[in-house]
């Protein structure tokens, strides 16, 4: 086994399009360090899965990476951050970067919210969404899917659940964006700064909803997290409210873009596929776990090392930067037969690791799941022939942690009752 790569993982390149990366290394290397990132780097399904269980070697707080991976000395004298962010809150461990038993504590507040019970009442209004969304384009046989569905399904089903002002979704957009690029690792010294100040416009505009539910408690996720208590005890405080909000602004609308838009890419790119749940729609949850497997929104996950500790015969040190790459585990062909060829009606594909695993999965994997099954349903219903127009580049932004198409021209047929 060679222990160190001879390419880097955070290559631009190789983040766009990685899946070539994973099956070279995944064969010899399935741990590894990458010494342009100085990051170990991790591909194999079963040393994930047991990774992230392995709470008292591996720990979840790895908030510093929030600023572009900066050492608290390096953030400390750079007067030019520090003046955008002292006009705001500073970020604290919640949810994400949270351990236990701290994650726990702020989990179970936000659980409930996003339970299936919570999510099943919110179908009507997700399908009622979706074909207001499909009326927009369906008579012109074509659509820029992800800017005219993928972006607005998403935003204003989690801007709802949130209590925030539906009709300012491209506020919120914006928002999530900032969040996002600062997990990028591929920002400009200008972007960073614009970052910062579109997290601390959002922590103010926050405040004031949340400083309104104190006022006058709604129907929703706002007014839960100001009239919480955190062991049943005392209250959350600004800080810990917004870092939770803006963790599920992300979760809640970021991801299912991105898995949204692959749906309907591996879907054009695959038209015996989309027949068969066409002709069988009880296909259909099978082919959001499908498409999740394929390429989820979510390419990894960081974890620091608590201490000296070995995974897969290789030791990683206290303090290292671990990368979980779950876009390799749900390729891995020891777990996925045939891994890179997309069937909708894959008997395990619900075994993938899109939303994470272990204490730490995606909380609101239960809403995306449901907007996803919801969405493919409606097309499937009303949309014949799916293609992806002729001519057209589509373009995936490196990121580290989250991969997701900005564009998906998509021309189409209107089916016929």
């Amino acid at each position: 086994m060679n222990e160190v790569a001879s390419k880097s993982l955070f290559q631009p390149d190789i983040l766009v399009d990685p899946f070539e990366f994973y099956e070279e290394q995944r064969k010899d290397n399935p741990v590894f360090f990458d010494e342009a990132s100085g990051t170990y780097i991790v591909l194999d399904y079963d040393l994930i899965s047991e990774a992230v269980g392995r709470l008292d070697d591996f720990s979840n707080n790895f908030n510093a990476l929030l600023s572009g991976g900066k050492s608290k000395e390096e953030l400390d004298n750079d007067e030019e951050l520090q003046a955008i962010q002292s006009k705001g809150w500073p970020q604290v461990d919640t949810l994400l970067t949270a351990d236990q038993p701290r994650h726990t504590r702020f989990r179970k507040l936000v659980n409930l919210a996003f339970s299936m019970p919570k999510v099943n009442k919110l179908e009507d209004s997700i399908r009622a969404m979706s074909n207001e969304l499909i009326d927009g384009f369906i008579d012109k046989g074509e659509c820029e899917f992800v800017s005219e569905y993928a972006i607005p399904m998403p935003v204003k089903t989690i801007a709802g659940q949130l209590g925030l002002d539906v009709a300012d979704a491209d506020t919120i957009k914006r928002w999530t964006n900032a969040f996002v690029d600062r997990l990028s690792g591929m920002m400009t010294r200008e972007r960073q700064l614009e970052t910062e100040r579109e997290v601390v416009e959002y922590q103010h505009a926050l405040k004031a909803n949340m400083d309104e539910r104190r006022k006058q408690a709604q129907e929703d996720i706002l007014s839960d997290l100001v009239n919480a208590r955190v062991d049943g005890e005392r209250p959350l405080d600004d800080a810990e409210s917004l870092s939770i909000v803006q963790q599920l602004m992300v979760a809640g609308n970021e991801t299912t873009t991105a898995a949204l838009a692959e749906g309907l890419r591996l879907f054009a790119t695959n038209p015996d596929q989309y027949k068969k749940i066409q002709d069988d729609p009880s296909l259909i949850p099978n082919a959001v776990e499908e498409v999740l497997r394929m390429s989820s929104g979510s390419s990894g996950i960081w974890r620091v090392m608590h201490r000296d500790a070995e995974l897969g015969g290789v030791m990683l040190p206290k303090g290292a930067m671990v990368m979980m790459r779950y876009h390799a585990a749900n390729r891995d062909p020891k777990q996925f037969e045939n891994p890179n060829e997309f069937q909708v009606d894959r008997k395990n594909a619900r075994t993938h690791l899109a939303f994470g695993k272990g204490i730490h999965m995606c909380v609101g994997n239960m809403l995306s799941r449901k907007e996803m099954t919801v969405s493919f349903q409606q097309f499937a219903k009303r949309i014949d022939n799916i293609r992806i127009k002729e001519g057209a580049e589509l373009t995936y932004p490196p990121n580290m942690m989250l991969r997701g198409l900005t564009n998906l021209p998509l021309t189409f047929d209107k089916r016929q009752d």
